[in-house]
């Protein structure tokens, strides 16, 4: 087990998903319920999308937002699936064969460092890639999400979250650090790697920290709160010059 300190190298971040891509998707739907596909559903639903729109999917694993992105957007837009790990890309890369309603770019980069170029895109979304990165990282990724977007563009993040209710909190993140590393042998992924989930989880706490991070970039920004806090999110927009 990696230290406190060390699972926030990006080297480590992108062995570790390259590790869990085999098992990463099935244990997500079945060890969620349901709800982390509900939940990036719900990321998505927080932007008021317009034509031909130019969408970057920051930390996109295996591309689980492309769809509801693409439900949401006509053939005249475009999405970029953005994620550090070549495993996790080459998954992503199934939407780009036609199955969505506009083009899809799947590229394997940093999030923090994407080359991708400024005022580029008039919206970020990403989906439970926050938790990975350390408050230092946070205020990175917050000057690079206002470094690409356009004046008057939108972000939507959604996190896995630590509950503010005691009677939720300890059962929660008892299924979060416990069972759900259980089910991830079960389904033949490595029991350390999913226990890692509940550490990350357990450290980042809710969006409060990225909150912070973004309004000090320059970003207007607020939380969401998505089933009585065990998921929270962070919507808001780079302000027009």
């Amino acid at each position: 087990m990696q230290s406190q300190n060390n699972i926030y190298d990006t080297s480590f971040v992108q062995n570790l998903f390259d590790e869990m891509a085999g098992t990463y998707g099935i244990t997500n739907l079945i060890s969620s319920f349901g709800f982390a596909r509900r939940w990036r559903r719900q990321c998505v639903e927080q932007i008021d999308f317009h034509k031909s729109c130019a969408v970057v999917d920051l930390m996109s694993g295996m591309g689980e937002l492309c769809p509801n992105i693409s439900s949401r957007i006509d053939s005249d837009s475009h999405i970029i699936a953005l994620d550090i790990s070549p495993v996790m890309c080459k998954a992503a890369r199934r939407y780009e064969k036609g199955k969505l309603r506009c083009p899809l770019r799947v590229i394997q980069a940093n999030a923090l460092c994407s080359n991708l170029a400024a005022d580029s895109c008039d919206v970020v979304v990403s989906a439970f890639g926050l938790k990975t990165f350390s408050d230092i990282q946070l205020k990175q990724l917050a000057s690079e999400v206002l470094r690409i977007l356009k004046p008057g563009g939108k972000f939507s993040f959604v996190e896995i979250s630590v509950p503010q209710s005691p009677w939720l909190r300890a059962p929660f993140m008892f299924y979060l650090k416990t069972l759900i590393p259980l089910i991830g042998w079960l389904l033949k992924g490595n029991p350390d790697n999913y226990r890692l989930l509940g550490v990350y989880t357990e450290a980042f706490g809710n969006c409060e920290t990225a909150l912070s991070s973004f309004q000090c970039a320059g970003l207007e920004a607020e939380i969401r709160s998505y089933f009585f806090g065990c998921a929270t999110g962070l919507v808001g927009q780079k302000p027009n010059l």
